[in-house]
């Protein structure tokens, strides 16, 4: 941040934001705190101000990081007020946007497996975000009258996750170019199955 951007930026907003950055970019055992307080352009002193730890900083970022899309579920119910069903295609297509724009996937489900510790703190986090995260698409699901809801919500987590990783093993050129087609069709399959 040598823009002049960095002393308008809180500090503490500054070294969130530079973790979250680099910890998606080269993975969070990669990154330690003197690489993310010189990128920040503050010190080891103001982080640890703000964060207690290294651990405390990254449970903000996967905070951070719940919390975008947390913003991006509420667009989807301004863009489409009361119609769950193109709710949740807009799911979808936001799912296939971010797999095209970034193929390093999901901060959190990177962090899972980074993090193998059965007590690392941030693994409790990271389950309860991504619990919220499925709570909130199975009502979408269930909103849009799908009868087997938790089924089909699950069913598109997985997909979305197994899309992630055929990007980063075989590119954009594999399996996960169908995400949208196939997701569509899970979703058409489960409202036909609703309707008999």
């Amino acid at each position: 941040m040598t823009d002049g951007t960095s002393e308008r930026v809180r500090p503490r907003d500054r070294i969130l934001e530079t973790a979250q950055d680099m910890f998606h970019k080269h993975g969070i055992k990669a990154v330690g705190v003197d690489a993310i307080t010189e990128a920040a352009g503050t010190n080891k002193m103001t982080l640890y101000r703000h964060f207690e730890s290294k651990d405390d900083l990254i449970i903000e970022c996967l905070r951070a990081t719940a919390s975008k899309a947390g913003a991006m579920w509420d667009a989807f119910e301004t863009e489409h007020p009361g119609d769950k069903l193109a709710q949740l295609n807009a799911w979808v297509r936001k799912a296939a946007d971010m797999l095209r724009a970034d193929c390093r996937g999901c901060d959190m489900a990177n962090a899972a497996v980074e993090l193998s510790e059965a007590d690392h703190p941030a693994r409790r986090v990271i389950k309860e975000l991504k619990e919220a995260q499925r709570d909130r698409l199975v009502a979408l699901c269930r909103d849009a009258g799908i009868g087997q809801a938790e089924l089909l919500a699950d069913t598109l987590s997985l997909l979305l996750e197994g899309a992630r990783v055929s990007l980063q093993s075989v590119g954009a050129e594999g399996p996960s170019a169908q995400f949208v087609r196939m997701a569509e069709g899970l979703i058409t399959s489960f409202r036909g199955a609703a309707a008999r």
